[in-house]
């Protein structure tokens, strides 16, 4: 179970982005950056995006029918990283099944202008495995640092949480499919983004007209290319990701919007982080 709860948990960046692909799609060629649509939050000098600062998206998981905690995506503020004003994203899962307890947390910094990611970090707790990790990422050197190790990265980059914002921004539209090159380890790279369908579906924060949409990375577990998996964006100005039902291996992996805080306009004054 420690495989399949890390799977969902270390690919972060699309793990609200998964979906079956049963439905055939009409492909349309689309740049390989994210467009900008329909902003929420515009503020001068700022690109517009479909969050606020303090947004808070709860949502409760499942591996089958034993629940596995709660989940939760927050925009903490906007704080200076080397002296660019960037939104702090945090996920983090708490939970587990019993006798497998997880605690991890991971933080992003999203430059407010170009969108592009300038750190993130990992703190893992999943059983007995602990691990904390720091990547510096460089956009306007197209590298990213790990520790005392310098390494490629790539034009406009994204890591694993601001991916979900970019996408949430991007709205993908039915009948769309979308590459899209920006993870900033490139050899993960390419991502491809399919929008399948219209539904409506009824979680505990509500009920929502949204779209499904499906990805396919280069990775092993439930975002491959044969991984089987489903997502439901909001068709809203928000875009929020309201529901993901997925497999991996043998287990069945459910998330669902429990609750959503929208948090308050952006300031324009900027904490300080190193």
């Amino acid at each position: 179970m420690s495989a399949a709860i890390r799977a969902l948990v270390q690919p972060i960046a699309v793990a609200f982005l998964v979906v079956a692909a049963a439905v055939p799609v009409r492909a349309v060629a689309q740049p390989v950056q994210l467009a900008l649509v329909s902003p929420v939050a515009p503020v001068a000098g700022r690109a517009p995006v479909p969050y606020r600062v303090g947004e808070e998206l709860t949502y409760k998981a499942k591996f089958g029918a034993l629940p596995a905690g709660t989940a939760r995506m927050r925009v903490e503020g906007v704080e200076t990283v080397r002296g660019r004003q960037a939104y702090h994203v945090v996920f983090t899962l708490d939970g587990g099944i019993p006798f497998f307890r997880v605690h991890d947390r991971y933080d992003s910094w999203i430059d407010v202008q170009t969108l592009s990611s300038l750190r993130h970090t990992q703190q893992i707790s999943e059983g007995r495995y602990k691990r904390s990790t720091t990547y510096e990422i460089y956009p306007e050197r197209g590298t990213y640092a790990q520790g005392d190790s310098s390494h490629a990265s790539v034009s406009h980059p994204l890591d694993d949480g601001s991916f979900i914002y970019a996408v949430r921004t991007a709205a993908i539209r039915v009948g769309e499919t979308r590459r899209d090159d920006r993870y900033f380890r490139p050899d993960r790279n390419p991502v491809v983004l399919t929008g399948l369908r219209r539904e409506v579906v009824q979680v505990d924060a509500g009920n929502f007209v949204t779209t499904v949409v499906r990805p396919t990375i280069k990775a092993n577990g439930i975002f491959s290319e044969n991984g089987e998996a489903q997502v439901w964006f909001s068709d809203d100005a928000h875009r929020y990701p309201v529901l993901l039902k997925s497999k991996f291996a043998k287990f069945s992996l459910t998330l669902e919007l429990k609750s959503v805080v929208q948090g308050e306009s952006p300031v324009d004054a900027a904490s300080t982080a190193p």
